[in-house]
């Protein structure tokens, strides 16, 4: 025997209609809430011999949205955009605006072999690419050692 929780009796409900359940199920779906909650972009970092590189997906943004801070050794990446009310907006009745105003910070703590003098960001096709170079001293760590 299986115990099934309902949230609502519907048997109980005097106003219960299928109908209603179809766009409840659409509207309050769990997928689409659970994402509009996720407002940090998704982070790939890696490091080659000669630079640390970071990329942030981050679709939908202007380059002009983003700001870079570096404070020390602390890199931090912010974006902030609004939306702006358009001519199509008024001659419609909107049921639900979700993406109106949307903003994020993330803050990543560079190595000391890091050089904070030398960094550079690109935005292309939704993805901020953000490249520290490693200073000269660190590029040089490893070596082959002659045997005599």
């Amino acid at each position: 025997m299986a115990l099934v929780k309902l949230n609502h009796p519907k048997n109980l409900a005097a106003n219960y209609s299928p109908f209603n359940d179809l766009f409840d199920g659409f509207f309050k779906d769990s997928y689409i809430n659970d994402r509009a909650l996720a407002k940090v972009p998704a982070v790939n970092i890696a490091e080659t011999d000669h630079a640390f590189e970071v990329q942030l997906a981050a679709p939908g943004l202007q380059k002009e949205d983003f700001k870079l801070n570096l404070e020390k050794n602390v890199l931090t990446v912010s974006a902030e955009k609004k939306a702006t009310a358009t001519e199509q907006d008024e001659k419609r009745k909107i049921t639900r605006k979700e993406f109106s105003f949307y903003s994020f910070s993330r803050s990543f703590t560079l190595p000391e072999i890091a050089d904070v003098n030398n960094v550079t960001a690109t935005y292309e096709s939704g993805l901020l690419n953000v490249v520290i170079a490693k200073k000269e001293e660190a590029k040089i760590l490893s070596r082959e050692i002659a045997i005599s």
